[in-house]
């Protein structure tokens, strides 16, 4: 790809579209938008510009594809597989200026937003309205952030990945135009289903400027349980026969012995330093709850379980699901001068407990450190592979496993990534995945964005 460098007439023309204080070539805006989260390496864009409606987009991008300069959109940074990285340099728009709530209807259980609206924001005004939005990746993620990726998390099982609860999208094309796909319907069979098409496309197709999202009614009651078990495959099982039973989880997380007691030391949890699900049940009353929870225990005990706490309430909840989203971050804390590589992988649920084995087997075998936890209710596995920054020959390994795991997934009908994207780490894995239909998918690219201006380097390998 053949792209024009941003010189000193551009940077003027970018600068005249918005106010001064929304453009930048400052050095510290551009190393704070030259790597995620992720493990990939960074790479600094030539500006950065912050615009505040859809009409500022529109002329960015009207001039970006007319210069043939690449512009790749910036949420919140949170991504894990270097999705908002600007590989070719260019221009970064950040869409965290465009943050406002535009309207909440709670009688259709629907809220426009912009893309810069924190997920964890929207729910804190939801609430007051007994409503909230599903979809929760854990981080402090953006919704256009959520919509590019197709963000999942703990409450897919229940209420669906991010796809699942969009409904309408207004998105800027490479060229600047305006369009506007799906309905504030609750279903359609109309044309193509362009919607789906943009939701996890990583800003290739274009960028997303305002969408509607499907809203659900806070429960009125909760409780969780933990449950521990002597082995990860034991656990998978008990997974398997609480959805085969229909107890309609809202979560159902599965820790490797070693999350478990990361967490006891930093949370104190108190928990049983063995392979453990926590699991968690929305209904209409407690009286609901406990009989489902009864059924879950004994569903437990017939896989092996050596230990079940239920009746958990929101407060006890919340803290082990905050230990559960913060454990990345305890992984760091716990290695001082390491990196580490988040292997994120899907199976059918027939090949979950046996993908568990696969990795827990393949971390022995190349003695390596590793954290085993995943959303266990969609077979979504995830591997944190820890290694010290610098050591070739152990991250030559880590990325040896790594690819042995994927490609077990893929042998298991699974997928290469569950919920990260493919950013820059899974372009590898596309055509083993999607055989003759990853030229479909190049074709629909070049559809969108003839040049290729759009979040280049993503998706496909160059």
């Amino acid at each position: 790809m053949i792209f024009s460098p941003l010189n000193d007439a551009h940077k003027n023309a970018f600068r005249s579209m918005v106010a001064p204080d929304r453009f930048s070539t400052g050095k510290s805006h551009l190393n704070l938008h030259a790597a995620d989260q992720s493990f990939h390496a960074p790479r600094r864009p030539d500006a950065v510009i912050w615009p505040v409606d859809r009409e500022e987009v529109s002329r960015i991008l009207s001039y970006a594809d007319a210069h043939r300069i690449p512009v790749t959109a910036w949420g919140a940074g949170t991504s894990m597989e270097g999705n908002p990285i600007p590989l070719f340099g260019g221009l970064v728009a950040d869409f965290s200026r465009m943050n406002r709530i535009l309207d909440i209807r709670g009688t259709d259980f629907q809220a426009d937003v912009e893309p810069g609206v924190i997920y964890q924001d929207l729910n804190n005004q939801l609430r007051f309205k007994g409503l909230f939005f599903p979809p929760d990746p854990g981080a402090r993620a953006t919704i256009g952030g959520m919509i590019a990726n197709n963000a999942s998390g703990p409450h897919t099982i229940r209420y669906g990945s991010t796809r699942d609860c969009i409904l309408r999208l207004t998105v800027v094309l490479a060229g600047g135009k305006v369009i506007r796909i799906g309905t504030r319907a609750s279903k359609t069979s109309s044309g193509y289903d362009l919607l789906h098409l943009f939701i996890g496309s990583e800003g290739t197709l274009g960028l997303v400027v305002e969408a509607t999202v499907r809203l659900s009614g806070l429960p009125e009651a909760l409780s969780a349980a933990v449950a521990a078990f002597p082995t990860l495959e034991s656990a998978g099982q008990a997974v398997r026969e609480i959805i085969r039973a229909g107890l309609d989880p809202a979560a159902l997380e599965l820790m490797g012995p070693e999350c478990i007691d990361l967490m006891n030391r930093e949370h104190r949890l108190g928990l049983v330093g063995l392979p453990t699900i926590f699991m968690e049940f929305h209904g209409p009353s407690r009286e609901h709850l406990e009989t489902i929870l009864a059924l879950a225990r004994e569903l437990c005990r017939e896989a092996g379980s050596t230990a079940f706490h239920s009746g958990l309430g929101r407060e006890a909840r919340d803290r082990i699901f905050r230990a559960r989203h913060e454990l990345g971050e305890m992984i760091l804390r716990r290695h001082p001068g390491c990196r580490v590589r988040v292997v994120d992988i899907a199976v059918p649920a027939s090949a979950y407990s046996e993908m568990i084995g696969c990795a827990q087997k393949e971390m022995h075998r190349s003695s390596l450190t590793g954290y085993i936890f995943s959303h266990a209710g969609d077979g979504n596995l995830h591997v944190n592979l820890v290694g010290p920054k610098g050591d070739d020959g152990v991250w030559a390994r880590i990325d040896e496993l790594a690819g042995r795991m994927v490609e077990q997934a893929l042998l298991f009908g699974g997928t290469a990534t569950g919920e990260h994207g493919v950013g820059i780490g899974k372009r590898g894995f596309m055509e083993a995945e999607h055989g003759p239909s990853l030229e479909w998918m190049r074709r629909v690219k070049a559809l969108f964005d003839p040049k290729g201006i759009l979040n280049p380097g993503k998706i496909f390998l160059v």
